[in-house]
């Protein structure tokens, strides 16, 4: 039986490509798993903030929109490489999300290749760096910061910390000035992205200790290391100095302009019980990654075996380590780099209301898979190591990670089923029912929509802000008196809330109580002068009291606020053609559909000024248009109706009126116009009856009047 071996050369040329060859599995490990991202839409979580309706992002990289990237605080963060890398993906995709998707896709492919890199040229140790890269690269929690176009600083700031350890191992081999330098310069530029990186410089220190061995008492023990000039830990951290305090900076900055969560809300002890949960339940999801949310409530009080335990294990862990430091020096520097690259994250500064999140793993996690990495090849019985057998299983795993990690990728498609999958994974999730509930209301599943938000009330009965998305819920189902509860409820729970104070002006000019609800309009302006929609709504009260120089500076406001907002231009419209203003009216129309080209509202008024300037067959274009989008929309069927009557198309125009009563039967206008077109078709009977029924709903109509006494007379004639 004949046996084939490889020539020395071939080995060779193996040994000298392998490291390509790892970077091409890496890199199409990761297009296999998470290619289908550029399939993917927006999510509301956040990304209205920092893209769907953030207008500086939107206008690309301008003077004005880098500027704003570095002194704005939006959003509660400081991050201004975050904020241009989106203004470069608007520049290049527009709002296609697919294009935003890959540009975390290849920070992620990128990241992973540096990450490789580093740890082979720190270690020597070829495969165990290979597979913390691939782990890395594949493992579910991941997904969250990839997926997620919002948590782009994710990436960006990763990319950073990699560039930063690498010019370290750069310094390390020659320590010059100069190339001290570009440690700082990276490790700035990845706190601009996000200050998750205020624990690198001690990162940098625990591998000096291991893999560097730049401790003077530590034994030297790879490339590096030797070639590199032993310090006391006194020196070696002053020579860190300078990013302790540019890290220190970063906090300082980060604690100013982010959204803290007072002592009262949660205090210290439930702050450090849930850190110590949090810890063990991030192990827990890195080696069963089962029930992944995009929000995780938080506890409040946790019981106290949960604590017990947590604790008993984290210390047990840490007690382990460093009895193994000495020998098998990893286990503590990934158990390090894990406790410690956590700690701005872990709660005890808490920022939002969620317990943990799967976004904080991305950096801490490369921790455990050091320990991974290179301790189960340590601790594997003797008898049974192979490279084979650990090739095969490390393949197994990676294997079932894809899977998973494809799986996980499929819940960010879009909103609702992001929302569903966290309510499914996670009990008693308030903030996802309520999000659940906006997005099916966008959708006009508006019963459904409400049975969350009312779920979310029964676990969070405080939650001003589903009181408030309720009442606009029960608002658009008419039920106005409901509404207006909520609203109320919302501002007794928030008083400052002004959607709400917005929201209940609208429902009280609704009920014709126009005084009341200028009232809200001006508490709401009070609070927040620049907001446009209390602007514009003020503007349309306004204009109903016979104010319409002050509301058309609401609206012009409104416009100045927020240029891309089509409901400003259409009450403009209004306003001016109630002036006999009809070129400056159509044009806001129109400028109002080119925003929202589906504005149903602004096709039939546009229907109506082009009927008065003769332009019957273009009117006639929108009004078809507007009832193409809303085919019960009764004023374009009673305005398209008048326009087929001046078109002199009687019969079509009769259909119309008819289906306009059909939706709202006590429409005397209808009536009487339907009445009139009966009279010129010759039915004196019909139109007879639709005049009275006019009368019936308004007795004080003289039109109606008058056209039924001509009616009398000329059926008396007959």
């Amino acid at each position: 039986m004949m046996k084939l071996y490889l020539s020395y050369d071939s080995k060779s040329f193996l040994s000298k490509h392998r490291a390509v060859m790892v970077c091409l599995f890496l890199v199409v490990a990761m297009l296999a798993v998470y290619w289908q991202v550029q399939k993917n839409d927006f999510v509301s979580f956040d990304d209205n903030l920092y893209i769907i309706e953030n207008s500086s992002v939107q206008s690309g990289p301008t003077l004005k929109s880098i500027i704003w990237s570095f002194t704005t605080t939006h959003a509660g963060n400081w991050h201004p490489l975050t904020w241009l890398s989106h203004m470069l993906d608007i520049r290049l995709f527009g709002m296609n999300a697919g294009g935003h998707h890959l540009t975390s896709l290849f920070f992620h492919i990128a990241n992973t290749l540096l990450l490789f890199a580093v740890f082979n040229k720190m270690t020597g140790d070829f495969w165990q760096s290979g597979f913390v890269a691939a782990l890395f690269a594949l493992h579910p929690l991941r997904v969250e910061s990839v997926a997620w176009v919002s948590e782009r600083k994710d990436v960006i700031s990763a990319f950073f910390w990699m560039l930063t350890m690498w010019s370290y191992i750069w310094y390390v081999e020659n320590q010059k000035v100069n190339r001290y330098f570009f440690v700082i310069l990276f490790f700035t530029l990845g706190l601009m992205a996000k200050p998750m990186l205020v624990t690198l410089p001690f990162v940098l220190l625990l591998l000096d200790y291991w893999p560097l061995c730049r401790f003077e008492f530590r034994q030297s023990g790879n490339a590096v290391g030797d070639s590199a000039q032993k310090r006391s830990g006194f020196c070696l951290v002053r020579e860190k100095i300078p990013l302790f305090v540019l890290a220190a900076a970063a906090s300082v900055v980060t604690l100013m302009v982010e959204s803290v969560s007072s002592l009262e809300q949660y205090s210290l002890s439930v702050r450090v019980a849930n850190a110590l949960v949090s810890y063990v339940s991030y192990i827990k999801k890195t080696i069963w990654p089962d029930s992944l949310a995009c929000f995780y409530p938080h506890p409040g009080v946790l019981p106290g075996w949960q604590i017990a335990g947590a604790c008993l294990l984290l210390v047990s862990i840490s007690f382990l380590v460093i009895i193994a430091a000495g020998k098998r020096p990893f286990f503590a520097i990934g158990w390090l780099w894990y406790i410690g690259t956590l700690v701005p994250v872990i709660g005890l500064v808490q920022i939002g209301s969620q317990a943990m999140a799967d976004r904080y793993t991305y950096v801490p996690l490369i921790g455990i898979f050091i320990i991974v990495a290179w301790g189960v090849p340590e601790l594997w019985p003797r008898r049974y190591q192979s490279k084979t057998l650990l090739a095969t299983l490390a393949a197994i795993l990676l294997s079932i990670l894809m899977v998973i990690t494809w799986k996980q990728i499929k819940y960010w498609e879009n909103s609702i089923t992001l929302y569903e999958h966290a309510i499914e994974v996670t009990p008693h999730n308030a903030l996802m029912h309520g999000n659940l509930g906006v997005e099916l209301e966008k959708e006009g599943r508006l019963d459904e929509a409400i049975g969350h938000y009312l779920e979310a009330l029964r676990i969070k009965p405080d939650y001003a802000g589903v009181h408030n998305n309720l009442g606009v819920a029960l608002a658009n189902q008419g039920r106005i008196d409901e509404a207006i509860s909520h609203y109320l409820a919302t501002l007794r729970i928030e008083p400052d809330h002004v959607d709400a104070h917005n929201n209940l002006g609208v429902a009280l000019a609704n009920k014709g109580l126009i005084d009341e609800a200028i009232g809200y309009y001006l508490k709401a302006l009070r609070i927040k002068p620049d907001h446009a929609v209390a602007h514009t709504n003020f503007g349309v009260v306004l204009e109903k009291k016979g104010r319409i120089n002050e509301a058309m500076e609401h609206h012009l406001e409104a416009l100045r606020l927020q240029p891309a907002y089509a409901e400003p231009h259409y009450n403009l419209g209004v306003a001016l053609a109630n002036q006999d203003r009809m070129d400056e009216a159509i044009d806001h129309y129109l400028e109002a559909l080119r925003i929202k080209p589906d504005y149903a509202g602004a096709h039939s008024n546009l229907g109506v000024m082009l009927t008065k300037k003769g332009c019957v067959d273009e009117a006639i274009a929108h009004y078809l248009e507007a009832l193409r989008i809303k085919p019960d929309y009764v004023e374009a069927h009673f305005n398209f109706g008048n326009t087929l009557v001046k078109k002199g198309r009687i019969d079509a125009a009769i259909g119309q009126y008819i289906q306009t009563l059909r939706i709202k039967p006590d429409y005397e206008k209808a009536h009487t116009n339907l009445g009139i077109a009966f009279i010129r078709k010759g039915n004196i009977k019909k139109a007879i009856y639709h005049f009275r029924e006019a009368l019936r709903i308004k007795p004080d109509d003289i039109n109606a009047r008058d056209n039924l006494k001509r009616a009398l007379m000329s059926q008396k004639q007959g």
